[in-house]
């Protein structure tokens, strides 16, 4: 009995050594999203623009759904729509994200497997296309028409927001590297071409005391500039558009505080809210 009690123990020890799974949708949350500051931004610049709340939240390339679990969480009014033709996402934020809400806030939310092309989609006040996902749209026709859906799908007076990078930094290939707690995060741009504007992006993660996994996320996508999507949201048939700019910190780094502008900064690398009204 002695001895099966030491190999009981011995098996149990060895088990609290084991690293956790690696969760890169976890993990991506913490490097690269702010689903709490999302929010604040899209309720608080709906309520500049309009002199009231918005309610209903549709987010496009919705992913795990984190900003509509935020949205939420702000009051019993407030109901979302998540979209995304990825299922795989979809199915982890139903497992992790959704588990997370009251059973009267799960009641407010919506998770649609759908082109966010595809005709007949969900209404709202405020519809978002977030971590430059609608990027994917390399033709002028294909974006137009993603914004012509938007305009019809969303309530009167409603806006659309989309945020955009860009600068010099993102016209040829680097790799930036951010220690953060517990890991590693590299946002890798492997190429640009100029005439296309076309991109090649990778995140790689790098956990303590692990190797490095490369490419956990690849993008392919159209480095669209400010004044182009500003252009093909007018000519969709949105009434109005602004800017807001981030600002930045003593150091240079960005600030997380995005503001109305006209005029941006000659910078690196940037980060704007596209926003068009209805």
């Amino acid at each position: 009995m002695s001895k099966n009690r030491k190999r009981v123990t011995r098996r149990a020890s060895d088990k609290k050594r084991r690293p956790p799974p690696f969760d890169k949708y976890a993990i991506y949350k913490r490097a690269v999203q702010s689903p709490d500051n999302d929010v604040e931004f899209l309720r608080d610049t709906y309520r500049e623009l309009k002199g009231r709340l918005p309610l209903t939240l549709r987010e496009d390339f919705c992913g795990t759904f984190s900003i509509c679990c935020e949205w939420i969480k702000l009051g019993a009014k407030f109901r979302a729509h998540g979209v995304d033709l990825d299922y795989e996402p979809i199915h982890y934020g139903l497992g992790n994200n959704l588990p997370k809400l009251s059973p009267a806030q799960r009641a407010r939310f919506e998770v649609h497997q759908e082109n966010v092309l595809s005709p007949g989609l969900p209404h709202a006040d405020v519809i978002c296309a977030m971590n430059f996902s609608y990027f994917i749209f390399k033709e002028r026709a294909m974006l137009r028409a993603y914004f012509e859906n938007c305009l019809t799908t969303l309530h009167p007076g409603g806006i659309l927001v989309a945020d955009c990078f860009g600068g010099s930094l993102c016209q040829e290939s680097n790799e930036e590297k951010t220690k953060m707690r517990g890991f590693i995060y590299y946002w890798d741009q492997e190429s640009f071409d100029p005439v296309s504007n076309h991109a090649v992006f990778h995140i790689h993660f790098k956990l303590d005391g692990r190797k490095k996994v490369e490419n956990v996320f690849s993008y392919d996508w159209r480095m669209w500039s400010i004044p182009e999507i500003r252009e093909l949201m007018l000519d969709a048939g949105f009434r109005k558009t602004h800017v807001y700019w981030e600002g930045t910190t003593r150091s240079g780094d960005g600030n997380g505080v995005f503001k109305p502008v006209e005029k941006g900064e000659e910078c690196q690398a940037w980060i704007a809210y596209i926003v068009g009204e209805k």
